[in-house]
């Protein structure tokens, strides 16, 4: 039986902390450059740094399944694309914790589908516990968000919000193309290409911003990105799924601490209340999740 070594503990939170992290360079990268440039950038050097770790582990480009590479894509880039345009608006830990609801996310989706269960008994065992998680999640999520429904950054918390779903539709395509036995160092390249490819459109149709000291920032983005992402494939690496799953979370405690020390974010006891419960709510709909379907959790978080 294969067991976890402490290491991955501390790659699964070096990885969170890494998003983290990217998530403050984001939002100083955003007072001079929109969303496409911080994308394409960010897909530059996750396309340079994954070229070389996919050519120095021996992984071919081809792939026998190129259209789940496309869909996986499509929705993760449309994710990072909302992200990015939360976390430049709204208070960090409040972006990041949005984006966190993906694993609540994933619950609905499995449970509206079905796809949890496989008898009535399961589904009459199962699927009460689920529920309760899910809807402590959006519980949480109101208590989250009732300062900005009050503002102007309504809009930017709702791109937020949906950046997690998307997120989710995207953890799903990455363990659906794991089981068909794309390695995760494809997976990981051919999403950074294609948010080059997205963004590089994008800032052709907007325009390309002028260089400014802002965009040493952008450069942070890509390899902090890069970085989140081989710590967490490091992590899953030890079989601890659920362990490392859930020391992800950690990421919402380093962003909380950035928004206090360095954006000077004040939020509200129930706003804290609320981040508290959608991380609890995630880790338990991630347990639910990990007993009752035996396949691997997704093994990247940046969407």
């Amino acid at each position: 039986m294969r067991t976890s070594h402490p290491r991955h503990a501390y790659w699964s939170l070096l990885g969170a902390l890494a998003f983290a992290s990217m998530g403050v360079c984001v939002k100083f990268a955003s007072e001079s450059y929109h969303n496409f440039e911080i994308v394409m950038y960010r897909g530059l050097i996750g396309v340079l740094f994954m070229g070389l770790w996919v050519r120095q582990s021996g992984v071919g480009l081809a792939t026998p399944v190129p259209l789940m590479h496309v869909w996986r894509s499509i929705v993760g880039v449309t994710a990072l694309l909302s992200w990015f345009y939360a976390l430049a608006r709204i208070p960090i830990a409040t972006g990041m914790t949005l984006n966190y609801m993906s694993s609540v996310w994933i619950g609905v989706i499995l449970l509206t589908t079905g796809w949890l269960y496989q008898s009535q008994r399961q589904a009459a065992r199962r699927q009460l516990p689920l529920m309760v998680t899910i809807v402590s999640g959006f519980i949480g999520v109101a208590l989250l968000l009732r300062p900005t429904f009050q503002s102007d950054e309504s809009f930017a918390a709702m791109m937020g919000l949906g950046s997690g779903f998307l997120a989710s539709l995207a953890y799903l395509q990455v363990s659906a193309l794991t089981k068909a036995g794309e390695p995760e160092t494809r997976v990981v390249f051919y999403f950074s290409l294609a948010s080059f490819i997205c963004g590089a459109i994008g800032t052709a149709i907007l325009g390309h911003s002028p260089l400014s000291w802002n965009a040493i920032w952008l450069i942070p983005v890509g390899l902090l990105a890069t970085l989140g992402q081989w710590c967490i494939t490091r992590a899953y690496g030890s079989g601890a799924t659920l362990l490392v799953a859930n020391l992800q979370y950690a990421g919402i405690a380093f962003a909380a601490l950035y928004g206090v020390v360095i954006f000077q974010d004040v939020l509200p006891w129930f706003s804290w209340l609320g981040m508290a419960i959608i991380v609890v709510s995630g880790m338990l709909a991630t347990a639910l999740r990990a007993r009752a379907l035996p396949t691997p959790a997704p093994k990247e978080m940046d969407v």
